[in-house]
Order: C-alpha cells, then sequence, then structure tokens
C-alpha cells in the first residue's frame, strides 16, 4: 500500500470518528476517566471564607471519598463547604449542560487549555423561581476550560449574559506520578438576586452544621472560598463502613 493510500484510509478513519463522536463530547469522556482513574481517596482539607455578614474561622476537615459518590466530611464543631464542583464527576457537571460548543478564544500563554461551553439546563438546579416569567428568562451559560495535557478541569464559570454567578478555579498537582489531583480549589460567588442568593446559600451549606449568610440590603454578594488539600492517600482501598 503506498503513501498516497495511507493517508486516505487515515482520513477516512478519523472522519468517521469525529462523525460517531464530537470533539466536546470526547473531551468530557477524557476528562471523565482522569477523575474516574481515582477509586477512593482521603485528605485533608483546609478552608478559608471571605464572605460579607458571615465569619467562621480557618477551618481543617478530613474527608473521605469512594466512587460514584460516597463522601464523608469530619470535622470538630460548625463547618461549612461549597458542595458545587468539588465532589462531582466532570460526566455528571456536564449532564447539567445542553449545547455544548467549543469556544473560539484560545489562550496564547496555556495552547493545551480549551474551553467548552453549554446552556445551563435550569431544572437540574432544583431552583424554586418565583414564576413562570423568570424560570423561561434565566438562561446561564457555563464556560468550562479543560486542560487537555492532563484532562483536568481547570475552571468552571456559570454566567448570566455577561454578568458572573459563580466561578471556581482548581489547581492540580501530579501525585505518585500518575493521578492529577487538585492542591487548592477558589470558589468565588457574586450573587444580587434575592432566588438566587437563596440557592447559593443551600449550596455554600453546612455539611456539618447549620449556616446561612446575611443578605438584607440585596445588595451583590461576592464571596469567596479557599480550599487547600494536603496529605492525600489515594487508591488504597476504603472501607465502605467509613461511610456510616
Amino acid at each position: 500500500m503506498n503513501l498516497f493510500n495511507k493517508i486516505v484510509i487515515l482520513t477516512l478513519f478519523v472522519s468517521q470518528a469525529f462523525l460517531a463522536e464530537s470533539f466536546e463530547d470526547y473531551c468530557v469522556k477524557k476528562t471523565d476517566q482522569q477523575f474516574n482513574s481515582v477509586f477512593d481517596y482521603q485528605v485533608d482539607m483546609i478552608v478559608k471564607l471571605d464572605i460579607p455578614a458571615f465569619r467562621m474561622p480557618k477551618k481543617k476537615y478530613k474527608v473521605y471519598f469512594k466512587q460514584p459518590n460516597k463522601i464523608k466530611v469530619k470535622a470538630r464543631g460548625f463547618g461549612l463547604l461549597p458542595k458545587t464542583g468539588l465532589f462531582t464527576s466532570p460526566n455528571d457537571n456536564f449532564d447539567n449542560l445542553k449545547n455544548l460548543k467549543l469556544s473560539p478564544f484560545k489562550d496564547p500563554n496555556n495552547l493545551d487549555d480549551i474551553i467548552i461551553v453549554g446552556d445551563l439546563i435550569v431544572d437540574s438546579l432544583k431552583l424554586e423561581m418565583p414564576n413562570e416569567y423568570s424560570r423561561l428568562t434565566f438562561k446561564p451559560t457555563v464556560e468550562v476550560k479543560i486542560d487537555t495535557s492532563s484532562w483536568v478541569i481547570k475552571n468552571v464559570t456559570t454566567k448570566l449574559d455577561t454578568l458572573k454567578l459563580f466561578q471556581i478555579n482548581n489547581f492540580y498537582e501530579l501525585y505518585e506520578k500518575q493521578y492529577y489531583m487538585p492542591k487548592e480549589s477558589i470558589v468565588k460567588y457574586y450573587i444580587k438576586d434575592k432566588e438566587l442568593f437563596n440557592w447559593i446559600n443551600k449550596d455554600a451549606s453546612n455539611i456539618m452544621g447549620k449556616g446561612e449568610i446575611s443578605n438584607k440590603n440585596n445588595s451583590i454578594v461576592e464571596g469567596t472560598i479557599y480550599v487547600k488539600y494536603k496529605q492525600y492517600i489515594i487508591n488504597k482501598g476504603l472501607d465502605d463502613r467509613v461511610f456510616d
């Protein structure tokens, strides 16, 4: 077989592959495979809050995770953790989006990064809207930045038009020469609407106790939650009894 025929066959094979699976779906699959390579882990998490009208000292947690969705958090006294984005698989997160497309934006300093944009399926939030009009007009978009060199999600930004609502930035480190795990996450909220604020209040809810953030004057709440991860123990076979 000559070189020309080989090129034609290779081109046909690649074309058929992309017809069967879009590039966006391929990236979601690869990112989810990377996430699922870690069957279980335990880690110390140090959480610091910077949220108006809410005070909590820097808090240390012991977190246990096991696929597919078992989570156990241990801490002394009251503690607060954001649920969104920290323990959910990429596949589950992308299931909340529709109309996925690749953003034309390219960071010249990080050529391995791509951004996938999708429309958020509002019903997936289980958010109580004040009326049908609000439900129909509330159409957030989500931008997900993926590092294709390690297949990890570096950033998730939720927007309403051009207004940011929620953003999470993850910074990774390679552990045991094979597992990319977050060493730090920075979660930011930019919320003004009362109904959205109530949803955020539930999302940033206590895993360990009771607590709410005050927003009496309906001003924009710009809050930041800093999470640092230390002393990972990965894929050592956590006993299910840990989660009882």
